[in-house]
């Protein structure tokens, strides 16, 4: 089923969380563990203009449905922020954008040389990289509603579990948008399905890699996938992965979480 742009424009509103006892928290706070995992989670979601920065330089920003998807995006994946941000507040745990600038300061020439990377190999590959960002958006769209719904799982506290439903939830209409038009550009490109295997294969890692420190991805890794009921998970995302034109076989979730020693038996 096609995906209707302007239903999905028309209808985007932030995720909501004002009608939650966010006083639970003082009552039952969240461990440590579950804490630094949920401050990963949000500097990854403040952290989505950058990317938005870096597609803009890309034939994507032509496409109007697209541009449209990818302003409502932002602003969505803003709000999830904003929702975590206060979650870690509640916890003594304060989150600013002078934090979130630093951190970008910090990585200096990489992250500046990222957008050059993306203008440079957009301008090679040509109007086929749209189907390369499709293809990479909707695996990273699977990870995130599959790592919100797992620390859901785990914790089921009262009101973050309903919380990171919701969040959730938004994660899945963006999961529509980009395998939607992921299966729809690769199947009608034999160029865009090899540049896009060959992305995906080669360069994909966990949302947040290449941004955060090692140390944080392989701990949130560790927190949502491990054992044998994460594995599985990460087993799914891969199957959805592989579903799409030339994608059949790739196994990047799990050669990821190889890569990291993330245990994949029921001891963790």
């Amino acid at each position: 089923m096609a995906f209707d742009i302007d239903k999905y424009t028309k209808n985007s509103t932030g995720v909501q969380w004002a009608d939650l006892d966010f006083d639970a928290f003082e009552r039952d706070p969240l461990p440590e563990s579950t804490l630094r995992t949920l401050r990963y989670m949000c500097d990854i979601e403040y952290h989505t203009v950058c990317y938005l920065r870096d597609l803009l330089t890309t034939p994507s920003h032509d496409e109007p449905a697209v541009g449209a998807f990818m302003t409502m995006w932002n602003r969505e994946e803003f709000w999830h922020g904003e929702a975590l941000a206060a979650v870690l507040e509640r916890h003594g745990v304060r989150v600013d954008f002078d934090e979130l600038k630093a951190t970008r300061l910090k990585l200096g020439w990489k992250d500046r040389l990222g957008t050059v990377k993306q203008t440079v190999t957009s301008r090679l590959v040509g109007h086929d990289f749209v189907a390369v960002h499709m293809a990479w958006g909707a695996a990273n769209e699977w990870s995130a509603t599959a790592a919100y719904q797992r620390l859901a799982a785990l914790e089921r506290h009262p009101v973050l579990a309903p919380l990171l439903q919701r969040i959730a939830q938004q994660e899945t209409k963006h999961v529509a948008f980009y395998a939607s038009q992921a299966r729809e550009r690769l199947a009608a490109s034999r160029k865009a399905r090899i540049v896009a295997r060959l992305a995906l294969e080669k360069a994909w890692g966990p949302v947040g890699s290449g941004v955060m420190p090692e140390s944080e991805v392989t701990h949130v890794m560790k927190h949502l996938f491990a054992g044998a009921d994460g594995r599985k998970l990460v087993r799914d995302i891969d199957a959805h992965i592989a579903k799409l034109p030339g994608m059949e076989g790739l196994r990047i979730v799990e050669t990821s979480m190889d890569r990291r020693g993330i245990p994949a038996g029921d001891t963790v």
